[in-house]
């Protein structure tokens, strides 16, 4: 069994934290922001200060699914003393217990999507594709694909996409990386095979970054026997 999800289980974890979820996807060639898991303030300036400005914080816990609704999210920060100010707000807003505090890339880009893994009792694993952001439940554009397909299968799912041209050069940014995108999917058909004690698999948003390059913002690995709503 693959660790992360190993030890999660051993801790009794419902999900992965986020920060957990990215580094399991990652393992199956699903790329995700550039973050590090601080402790600290001063831990948090030095993660900035390698990153590079803007950056956001977040608080990071296997219990914290909802973090825009919680406000422990602090996002286009640009300074140090914004990055501390960050800091101490999340702390003080946080009544559970932290895994620590997520310091992350900011994605320029005005393109979202949402990749997710559910399973359903007559099929199996099942692979979702769709528009992402906050527009993901309001114009429900998504594809469906019952695992295992290959790339070819992947790419037919994004160009059945309603939003397709979305994909293409848009608004002065650069088509999106198709191969990316595919290998993301298939990735996500594998863990679904790989993986039965994970119920479901939440990445929204997948930012399409300004030169069509996709990562994973956010990212909720529920598994089997955890009640999360995917967010």
């Amino acid at each position: 069994m693959n660790k992360i999800i190993k030890s999660a289980l051993d801790r009794g974890q419902r999900a992965l934290s986020e920060h957990q979820s990215k580094l399991f996807l990652a393992e199956y060639g699903i790329p995700t922001t550039v973050e590090f898991l601080v402790q600290s303030i001063d831990e948090a300036k030095a993660a900035a200060e390698k990153i590079g400005y803007p950056v956001a914080l977040k608080a990071c816990s296997a219990d914290l699914i909802h973090k825009s609704e919680s406000g422990v999210i602090e996002l286009n920060l640009r300074s140090l003393s914004d990055v501390a100010a960050a800091y101490v707000r999340i702390m003080s807003a946080m009544p559970i217990g932290l895994e620590g505090v997520l310091v992350q890339e900011m994605i320029p880009g005005m393109r979202e999507l949402v990749f997710g893994m559910s399973r359903e009792p007559q099929f199996g694993p099942c692979i979702m594709l769709g528009l992402g952001g906050v527009m993901t439940e309001i114009l429900n554009d998504v594809v469906v694909r019952v695992v295992p397909f290959d790339m070819a299968e992947a790419r037919e799912m994004a160009e059945e996409l309603r939003c397709r041209e979305l994909l293409d050069d848009f608004r002065g940014e650069r088509a999106v990386d198709m191969n990316a995108i595919c290998r993301a999917l298939t990735g996500l058909g594998e863990i679904g095979i790989a993986h039965p004690e994970i119920a479901e698999i939440d990445i929204n948003p997948m930012k399409i970054n300004s030169a069509g390059q996709i990562k994973a913002v956010d990212a909720l690995v529920v598994l089997k026997g955890g009640n999360h709503a995917a967010h």
